[in-house]
């Protein structure tokens, strides 16, 4: 036993490193499947309210200041 030791002490760290990388990955492409998933939603309600009129684009305000700015993003 006294043996296999030192190379059990000398794998932990490692192991440990990649179950932590891992989880990272892990955490990073879900997060990026659920934002593709909540823009896709997004993106398919603001086509199903575009399609009705075809309008000038709103004004929003800017800052909070209270100013009115055109909204660019609008298509």
């Amino acid at each position: 036993m006294d043996s296999v030791m030192p190379y059990v002490l000398a794998l932990v760290p490692t192991i440990g490193m990649a179950t932590l990388f891992y989880f990272v990955i892990k955490s990073i492409l879900e997060g990026d499947r659920r934002e593709r998933i909540a823009h896709a939603k997004w993106e398919k309600e603001h086509q199903a309210g575009d399609t009705g009129t075809q309008s000038a684009p709103a004004a929003t305000s800017d800052d909070n200041t209270g100013t009115a700015a055109p909204d660019i993003t609008a298509r």
